[in-house]
């Protein structure tokens, strides 16, 4: 892994299947080095990248009979429908230990947060999840975490949430930039999100400039 953070958000709009060929690439990198590779989508998106890494002359089926791949759909973290970090964040120590024990270098995740969240849509959890999830990234390296977050289907506060709490914005497979607006954990936990965003000026305008963003096919 290289020197850039572990903790990346990816940041776009418009059609979900257009981060696809820089995911599936990652992955297929990943899963060189010996990482277990996990992705966590809406069944639709699970099969479409699964048509991907196919395509990339990656077999599929045998690295999930494997355990080298995990492509996914559940929501066991869901409490009656509604998001629980505390069951979410349990779920990844155990996927990180069990792949560890396994053999595995580590575990590359990356999910996404509409999808994480349910379909209550509560995102009051975010930032606490997010800041708990960048201490766990922090005491683990050998996990790495790329967060999804999809403007057609978050709100704009849960976009702004998500850029101010990731030490690195995912751009493709060989390239992540440091965050200049990413505020550590210690700055997150009394603050409202308005008082957030007063600290890191220029979030909307770092947001608007990733999501014109094109991936390359």
């Amino acid at each position: 892994m290289d020197s850039i953070p572990r903790h990346r958000c990816l940041v776009y709009e418009g059609e979900q299947s257009r981060h696809l060929p820089v995911l599936a690439a990652v992955i297929c990198e990943q899963i060189r080095e010996h990482y277990r590779c996990l992705y966590v989508h809406r069944p639709e998106m699970v099969a479409a990248m699964q048509s991907r890494l196919e395509s990339k002359g990656l077999d599929v089926a045998e690295r999930v009979r494997q355990g080298t791949l995990v492509l996914s759909s559940q929501q066991d973290h869901l409490k009656n429908g509604r998001f629980d970090a505390d069951a979410l964040l349990r779920q990844l120590d155990a996927a990180l230990q069990q792949s560890l024990r396994a053999g595995y270098k580590g575990l590359w995740a990356s999910g996404d947060m509409a999808c994480e969240f349910g379909p209550a849509r509560d995102f009051s959890q975010l930032l606490d999840y997010e800041r708990r999830l960048d201490e766990f990234i922090e005491k683990n390296p050998e996990f790495v975490a790329v967060c999804q977050y999809h403007a057609d289907t978050l709100p704009g506060e849960a976009m702004r949430q998500g850029l101010l709490t990731h030490p690195s914005v995912f751009i493709n497979e060989s390239l992540a930039l440091i965050n200049p607006h990413y505020l550590e954990p210690h700055h997150l936990g009394p603050h409202s999100s308005a008082g957030l965003a007063e600290q890191s000026p220029g979030v909307e305008l770092t947001l608007n400039r990733l999501l014109q963003l094109e991936f390359a096919i």
